[in-house]
């Protein structure tokens, strides 16, 4: 008697795990999903050591929507067009598996490039003007010596970029996204590998648009301490960066 009690018990708890793991896949692939930011890419908008609520649900759903990607569509459903400006997590065409979020710059048939440091869509200038915010912005563990802008999307999106003043992407070559894909950068202009590469990211397709991030919920200076040193977190902790929406 006792015997079978243990392994109805047991039997339960497995059916609760069971059904908690399932909910759990749901939320993570159809609502929403946490990314933790490993690089300096996006600075100075998202900083290394940042975690982001990433929507699901704002451009629909295809295969890259579920763990691992599983090959059961080449299709999107409910799909809703990003607009310039968002901050993107997709996965890398190279390999459809990596995650990389960057900033919707250029939609499909749109024209882009850099001529004298100046970001150019569809041969037009887009305004930027320069901010006092002397925040080090960082390539890794090295400093860069940069500019912060605001840049001015022809959607009248606004958000900060850095420059480096002696930056290697002066100038581009003239890029035409093709239809169904999109253009992104880091908001690092300098050190950011996106779609200028055309061999390592490139443009990226519809299908391989995770979501758009939302909110930082949590962000921990990496440089000051891991969070797992709770005795150091006073120094570490961004508390103002907690629960900023992006």
């Amino acid at each position: 008697m006792k015997k079978h009690r243990i392994k109805e018990i047991l039997k339960e708890n497995l059916k609760t795990l069971f059904w908690a793991l399932v909910i759990a896949i749901l939320i993570r692939s159809l609502i929403i999903q946490p990314f933790y930011i490993p690089s300096s890419s996006m600075e100075p908008t998202l900083l290394v050591g940042d975690r982001i609520f990433v929507s699901k649900y704002t451009y629909g759903y295809s295969k890259h929507s579920f763990p691992f990607s599983p090959n059961i569509t080449n299709k999107r459903f409910f799909s809703n067009e990003p607009k310039q400006g968002d901050l993107v997590v997709f996965k890398t065409p190279a390999d459809n598996r990596t995650d990389y979020i960057k900033r919707l710059i250029g939609l499909p048939g749109d024209e882009i490039q850099f001529i004298s440091g100046d970001l150019f869509i569809n041969n037009k200038k887009v305004l930027k003007r320069k901010t006092e915010i002397v925040e080090p912005i960082r390539c890794g563990s090295y400093i860069l010596n940069t500019d912060t802008f605001i840049e001015t999307l022809p959607n009248g999106i606004e958000h900060l970029t850095a420059y480096n003043k002696k930056g290697t992407l002066q100038n581009t070559q003239k890029y035409k996204v093709p239809i169904n894909h999109y253009f992104l950068m880091g908001d690092n202009r300098d050190c950011s590998k996106d779609s200028r590469f055309l061999d390592e990211v490139g443009y990226v397709n519809s299908l391989n648009l995770v979501g758009e991030a939302k909110i930082i919920f949590f962000s921990n200076d990496t440089i000051k301490g891991s969070v797992l040193k709770l005795w150091n977190l006073h120094n570490s902790l961004r508390l103002e960066r907690t629960f900023r929406g992006l």
